[in-house]
């Protein structure tokens, strides 16, 4: 739904369609992702449902990073306290019911989380039991899902994305004065919608036909489209559902999840001779299908970015692909600082930090057993014992530090040593956001120089790569030292080292410094075998202009991620190393 070839609707107009047939069927359609950052389109689309959504609808909004105790409910730590038994409280989602959630940057919102979410949506209700209460509450509401991601990469997970029937980007959308419907218009549409007769065969087979045009493999992309048109004619205030219905739920629905180009329609054929037509009334249907598919297929195709054909689908199929962790270091609990990761039994050992709450949440349901106990303490508040204790628990990511061991001699020394630092530049762009560092070292002659200590500065790196020195031998077994020594000092800081080689992986010079061939190929070798020892991730980048069997056994010797790149392409070699980031390994 963003800015392109000029579009044969109105983008804005069918986002607050969508809306109104979200307020319409709220549990059939699940609610909708937005892709954009906070601006007046997303502001004026939330006002927009806010408004025909009933009155006394709740909205709610929900962090990426909400805990389960606050998202699906739990203890009631006071009232329990007060009473004297277990005393079960709501949480977000319940407290939502019959209106909606607004999930706030969804991108970062984790799997975990994601499939609570997904579970309730489907079940239309929370059942849980928490901190030794059961509690079952109502919680039917529109989940809508912001996605502020810079990155293609940075989405909801997709188990959310499933099941959320519109996915609209307002990236450079214009708003205008649109069409919003009123509650009352929406209250009647609700009512039509319940006393809607069931959808003929014709519009369902032209759904599928439609979705299968477009590859879209789940189900509920059909099933979405069938309620959205539903919905549509309600609105329109149509017992049955029209073309233009269809066209416009497909459009907001199958569009967004189009995965191929449909196939070029096949030439008509010739009507049957005479005598053979057969049923006139199966022939006349089966038109009225095909017609009604291929008005959805130009509805869709019409909704689609100009670019679809080209660049569109491999984007997409490379993203979904993809794994969702960014360029950080690898995750490590940890018990003072991170994201909260909820609190767990414990025994206060040396670091570890009580959760007073988790702890009087887990000692209250026993407070009327404890105090029938004639040893316990008369004027104690609140008895608790050693097992009630509930300690913090956090999750961190780590700093990564990527490390480019750059073969600096040659006649291709000048093309390597120019793709790396534009690798480096590639990956320290964005190191403030990934938490990542970057540290160049190159070899030559009989040794290996740290050019670029680990750093998160692009100027500084800018500085310090202006012009490096290329040419003469090649001292790789000495090379792999130095970065494995650098790779196991960042280690010991708390970082997550990544090495990575550009090389052609014929070394000779050896460990003492002599040339010799032999000799050098033996020490490297040993490098490579004492590399893998330690248990650092790297990644070998062959640059010889045709793969070699020795430069693949001397990556499967130390461990490494092999891949060839004849042709130097720092951002190719960026890419390499986003793929074979410790986090996605």
């Amino acid at each position: 739904m963003s800015d392109g070839a000029a579009p044969m609707f109105d983008p804005w107009a069918d986002a607050l369609a969508g809306a109104a047939m979200l307020a319409v069927d709220p549990v059939g359609l699940g609610g909708a992702i937005i892709r954009s950052w906070p601006g007046p389109a997303r502001d004026a689309w939330l006002q927009a449902l806010k408004l025909m959504l009933p009155e006394d609808a709740p909205t709610r909004r929900a962090p990426a990073y909400i805990d389960d105790e606050r998202l699906l409910g739990g203890l009631d730590l006071a009232a329990t306290l007060a009473a004297g038994r277990p005393v079960a409280s709501r949480g977000l989602l319940s407290e939502s019911d019959g209106g909606a959630v607004i999930l706030a940057m969804a991108e970062r919102c984790s799997a975990a989380t994601g499939a609570r979410l997904a579970a309730v949506l489907d079940a239309g209700h929370v059942a849980a039991d928490r901190s030794g209460v059961e509690h079952r509450h109502s919680a039917r509401f529109i989940l809508v899902a912001l996605e502020e991601g810079a990155e293609p990469e940075e989405r909801a997970p997709d188990v959310l994305a499933e099941r959320l029937a519109f996915h609209l980007d307002f990236t450079g959308l214009r708003t205008h004065a649109g069409r919003a419907r009123t509650r009352e218009e929406i209250a009647k549409a609700r009512a039509r919608l319940a006393k809607m007769k069931a959808t003929d065969e014709r519009t369902i087979e032209a759904i599928c036909s439609a979705s299968i045009a477009f590859g879209v493999a789940s189900t509920r992309g059909a099933i979405f489209t069938l309620r959205a048109c539903r919905s549509a004619a309600a609105l329109a205030g149509r017992d049955t559902v029209a073309q233009e219905d269809l066209e416009l739920a497909a459009r907001l629905v199958l569009a967004p999840r189009a995965r191929i180009a449909p196939a070029a329609a096949e030439p008509e054929q010739a009507p049957p001779p005479p005598g053979q037509e057969g049923d006139e009334e199966a022939n006349a249907d089966q038109q009225d299908a095909t017609t009604a598919a291929e008005g959805l297929v130009d509805a869709v195709q019409s909704a689609l970015p100009a670019e679809f054909l080209s660049k569109f689908l491999e984007a997409r199929s490379e993203r979904r692909a993809a794994p969702r962790s960014g360029g950080a270091g690898a995750s490590a609990k940890s018990a003072r600082r991170g994201r909260p990761l909820g609190a767990r039994s414990g025994t206060l050992r040396t670091g570890e930090r009580l959760d007073l709450v988790a702890t009087l949440r887990a000692a209250a349901p026993w407070q009327p057993l404890r105090r029938r106990d004639a040893t316990a303490p008369s004027d104690a508040a609140v008895l608790v014992r050693r097992g009630d204790f509930r300690v913090r628990r956090f999750v961190q990511r780590l700093e990564s530090t990527t490390i480019f061991v750059v073969d600096a001699s040659g006649s291709a020394a000048s093309q390597r040593l120019a793709e790396a630092k534009g690798a480096v530049e590639n990956l320290l762009a964005d190191a403030y956001v990934t938490r990542a560092r970057v540290a160049l070292i190159a070899f030559r002659d009989k040794g290996a120089e740290l050019l670029l200590p680990p750093t998160r500065s692009l100027s500084r790196a800018k500085r310090s790569l202006a012009e490096l020195p290329g040419g003469g031998a090649t001292p790789l077994a000495i090379a792999i030292d130095t970065a494995s020594l650098l790779a196991q000092s960042e280690r010991a800081k708390g970082r997550t080292p990544l090495i990575v080689f550009l090389t052609d992986g014929r070394g000779n010079v050896g460990r003492d410094g002599e040339v010799g061939r032999a000799q050098a190929e033996q020490d490297s070798v040993a490098a490579a075998r004492g590399l893998r020892a330690t248990g650092l991730p790297a990644v070998f980048i062959d640059t010889s202009p045709r793969s070699r069997p020795g430069a693949a056994e001397l990556a499967e010797q130390m461990g490494a991620a092999y891949a060839q790149l004849p042709f130097v392409d720092s951002g190719a070699v960026a890419s390499v190393v986003r793929a074979n980031a410790p986090s996605r390994r």
